[in-house]
C-alpha cells in the first residue's frame, strides 16, 4: 500500500510538471500575440490576434484550474490510518528545470584560476547529479538531507563562481508551487531560495503524513510543522524581490500561519488523545480542550485575513481557503462545547480548586445560571457546526473527502445530542450569549543547517588545505583585485620586507627607505611569481629562497593587491568599445589567454540569502581585506605561519 501511494505521490508530480511546461509555453504563446496586436495596424490581423488571444487565455484557464485540483488534492499526502481525523493542508514542491553548469564553470575556472576547466568534469557532473536528484525528493529524512545537502554545497558554489561584479551566466528556471507561472534568473539567491522553499514543503508533506490517532505520530506532525514554518520564515526574513509570487512576503506571512495553524491543530488533537487514553472526563481537561480549540480557531482565523489580502485572494486555491473558513468555524465550535462541558459537570460544584481555572471562562455562579451558561455554550457549538458543514458543501473538491465530512457530522452530532438533553419544553428563561474563552499560547524551528555535513565538490580548485576552516581564501571568485604590478629588486643583501603566511605569500609590512619600498611594493600586496615562476600556490619557504636566491642582476616580482569590499561590490562602468571584454584575472597573467574563453562582464545581482552552519564553517558576511593563514608543517612554525611575520 505504501509503495503505490508513493507511485502515486510521483505521478502526480510528474502531472504537475507537465502542466507547468504547457503553462510556460501558453504565457509565451500570449506575450507573442500580445506584441502583435500593439505593433499591427491592419484591422484584420487585430481581430485574428484578439481571437487567438481568446483561445490561448482560455487555454490558460483550463491549466490553472487543473493545476490548482492537483495543488487542492490534499488527501492523496495524508495519513494512511482509518480514524476520523481532519486532513492537513500541505504544499506541493516547485518544479525546476534542468541546469547545465559545464560551459559556465569550466570557463570561469579558466579565466578566473588559471587551470584547465576540463580537468573538473569529474565535479562538475557530480554538482549536476546532486541538482538532478534534487528535483524529485522522497518523502522522508532522506529527501530532506538530499535538498539540505544540495542548499550547503550552494554556499561553496557561491564563493567560487559567482563573484558579485559579473554573472556567471547560468539560468535557472522555477515554477511557481501553486500557479506554475515560470521565472528565470540567473542570480544564485533565487536557487537557494527555491531549495528552501521546496524544504519547507517536503516538511509540510511529510507532516500531513502522519499518523496522527497516536502520540509519537502527533509528535512527528508538530515537530515537521514547526520545521516547515521555520524554513519558510527564514525564507521570508532572508530574501527579498522574489520574482515569483509564492516567494514573495504576502505568501510567505501567509504560509507561515498556515504551518503555525496546523501546529496548533496537532497540539489540540494531542491534549484530547492524551485525556482520551488516561479516561480523563474532568473538568481540567475539558477546560484546557476548550482553550486549546479556542487557540486553533483564533489563529485559522489569522490565516484567513491573510488569504483575504487583495494579492492572496485570487492566488490561493479556493480549497484551501474553504478548508481555513471550515477549521475556523469547528474549532470554535468545538471550544464552545467543551466550556459546556465545564460548567455542566456536577463534580464542578465541591471543587474549590477549579474556581480560578473556571474564571478563565466565565464567572463563578450559581448551578442554574450555570445550566443557562452551558446551554448558551451548546447553541452556540451546533450553530458553528452547522457552518461548518455548509461552508465544506459550498467547495466541490471536499465532496470527494470522505474523512473530513465524517469528522465534522460526528461533532455536530455530539453538540446537537447535548444540546437536546438540555433544551426542556417548559423552559421559557431567555438564552443567554455565549462570552468568549479565553485561550492560553507553538514555536517554529528556524533550519539546521549544520545537520547535514558536505564537502566542497571543487576542494581540489583551491587546494584548500593551505587555508584554514575560519579563512576565506584570497583566490575565490568572490575576490576582485588590481591591476597586476612588476617590481624590480636590484640591490643585494636585505630586501626590507616582513612576508607572512603561504598560498599566497602576503606581504605583511614593508621597510621605510629599503629595497622593497624603493621598487613600489607595498603592505598588503600579494606575491604571485618571481622571475616569471607561479608563486600563487607557493608555500612559504620557497617564496623566501626564490627572493633570496635572486640573480646578481636583480629579481622580478609581479604582486596585485586586493580590492576593498565597496570597490568589489560596485562593477566598474564599462565604455561602448569595452562591452563584452572584462578586465583579465591576475590568475591568468601568466599563463596565455585561451582562443574562445568568454570575459562577459555583467553587474552582479544585489539579492543576497545567507547561510547558516554547514559543518562547522563560519560565513563571512563580507570579503575579508585580511586572512589569517593557519600552520601548513612542523618546519614552517618558525617562518610567518599563522599570525607570525618573519623580516627579509
Amino acid at each position: 500500500k505504501r509503495r503505490s501511494l508513493c507511485i502515486l505521490i510521483s505521478l502526480l508530480q510528474n502531472r504537475r510538471a507537465r502542466i507547468n511546461q504547457q503553462i510556460n509555453k501558453e504565457m509565451r504563446m500570449r506575450a507573442g500575440a500580445e506584441n502583435l496586436f500593439r505593433a499591427t495596424t491592419n484591422t484584420k490581423v487585430k481581430e485574428t490576434v484578439a481571437l487567438e488571444l481568446s483561445y490561448v487565455n482560455s487555454s490558460l484557464q483550463l491549466l490553472k484550474e487543473e493545476l490548482e485540483d492537483l495543488n487542492s488534492n490534499v488527501e492523496v499526502y495524508q495519513t494512511e490510518s482509518e480514524a476520523a481525523k481532519a486532513p492537513m493542508i500541505p504544499l506541493g514542491l516547485k518544479e525546476t528545470k534542468e541546469a547545465d553548469f559545464t560551459a559556465p564553470i569550466q570557463d570561469f575556472i579558466c579565466q578566473h584560476y588559471g587551470e584547465d576547466g576540463s580537468l573538473y568534469r569529474e565535479e562538475i557532473r557530480e554538482l549536476m547529479d546532486l541538482r538532478q536528484a534534487m528535483r524529485t525528493p522522497s518523502r522522508n529524512q532522506t529527501g530532506l538531507d538530499l535538498l539540505m545537502e544540495y542548499y550547503n554545497q550552494l554556499y561553496y558554489l557561491d564563493q567560487r563562481f559567482f563573484p558579485p561584479h559579473r554573472n556567471l551566466g547560468v539560468h535557472f528556471h522555477w515554477y511557481d508551487s501553486l500557479t506554475g507561472v515560470p521565472s528565470c534568473q540567473r542570480a544564485l539567491a533565487f536557487e537557494k531560495g527555491s531549495v528552501l522553499f521546496n524544504l519547507g514543503a517536503l516538511y509540510t508533506q511529510i507532516g500531513a503524513r502522519q499518523d496522527r490517532t497516536t502520540a509519537a505520530g502527533i509528535q512527528r506532525a508538530i515537530d515537521a510543522f514547526q520545521r516547515a514554518a521555520g524554513a519558510l520564515n527564514y525564507l521570508k526574513e532572508n530574501f527579498s524581490n522574489a520574482p515569483s509570487l509564492d516567494m514573495s512576503g504576502p505568501a510567505l506571512c501567509m504560509l507561515v500561519r498556515l504551518m503555525v495553524a496546523q501546529v496548533q491543530e496537532c497540539a489540540f488533537e494531542s491534549l484530547a488523545l492524551g485525556g482520551a487514553r488516561d479516561g480523563d472526563a474532568s473538568s481540567t481537561s475539558s477546560l484546557r480542550l476548550a482553550q486549546e480549540a479556542a487557540r486553533v480557531s483564533d489563529v485559522y482565523l489569522l490565516v484567513q485575513q491573510s488569504m483575504s489580502q487583495p494579492l492572496m485572494k485570487d492566488y490561493v486555491p479556493f480549497s484551501w481557503t474553504s478548508m481555513v473558513q471550515v477549521k475556523v468555524e469547528h474549532f470554535r465550535a468545538l471550544s464552545h462545547y467543551f466550556a459546556a462541558v465545564v460548567l455542566l459537570q456536577k463534580m464542578y460544584m465541591n471543587s474549590d480548586s477549579l474556581v480560578g481555572l473556571v474564571q478563565n471562562i466565565c464567572q463563578k455562579v450559581d448551578s442554574q445560571q450555570r445550566r443557562k451558561l452551558g446551554k448558551a455554550h451548546l447553541r452556540h457549538a451546533v450553530m458553528r457546526h452547522e457552518e461548518a458543514m455548509r461552508l465544506h458543501g459550498v467547495c466541490k473538491s471536499f465532496r470527494k473527502m470522505d474523512i473530513l465530512q465524517d469528522v465534522l457530522a460526528a461533532t455536530h452530532k455530539r453538540s446537537l445530542d447535548k444540546y437536546s438533553e438540555l433544551d426542556r419544553e417548559d423552559d421559557f428563561d431567555p438564552t443567554l450569549e455565549a462570552p468568549e474563552i479565553r485561550r492560553k499560547s507553538p514555536d517554529i524551528a528556524p533550519p539546521n543547517f549544520a545537520a547535514v555535513r558536505v564537502a566542497d565538490i571543487f576542494r581540489r580548485l583551491v587546494r584548500t588545505k593551505a587555508f584554514g576552516p575560519h579563512t576565506l581564501a584570497a583566490f575565490f571568485g568572490k575576490s576582485r583585485f588590481k591591476r597586476c604590478r612588476l617590481l624590480c629588486f636590484v640591490t643585494e643583501g636585505g630586501l626590507g620586507l616582513t612576508l607572512r603566511g603561504d598560498s599566497p605569500v602576503l606581504v605583511a609590512g614593508v621597510a621605510a627607505g629599503g629595497c622593497a619600498a624603493e621598487a613600489g611594493l607595498r603592505e598588503g600586496d600579494y606575491i604571485v611569481s618571481v622571475d616569471g615562476r607561479d608563486c600563487k600556490w607557493a608555500k612559504h619557504a620557497e617564496v623566501v629562497s626564490l627572493l633570496q636566491n635572486r640573480d646578481v642582476k636583480g629579481a622580478r616580482v609581479a604582486v596585485v593587491a586586493l580590492l576593498s569590499h565597496d570597490a568589489q561590490v560596485t562593477p566598474e562602468p564599462t565604455s561602448r568599445s569595452a562591452k563584452g571584454r572584462g578586465p583579465a584575472s591576475f590568475l591568468n597573467w601568466n599563463r596565455k589567454k585561451r582562443e574562445g574563453a568568454r570575459t562577459h562582464r555583467r553587474p552582479g545581482s544585489t539579492l543576497n540569502l545567507p547561510f547558516g552552519d554547514t559543518g562547522g564553517v563560519t560565513r563571512p558576511a563580507k570579503i575579508a581585506l585580511l586572512f589569517t593563514f593557519p600552520d601548513t608543517s612542523e618546519t614552517q612554525r618558525t617562518r610567518s605561519q599563522g599570525d607570525v611575520a618573519v623580516m627579509y
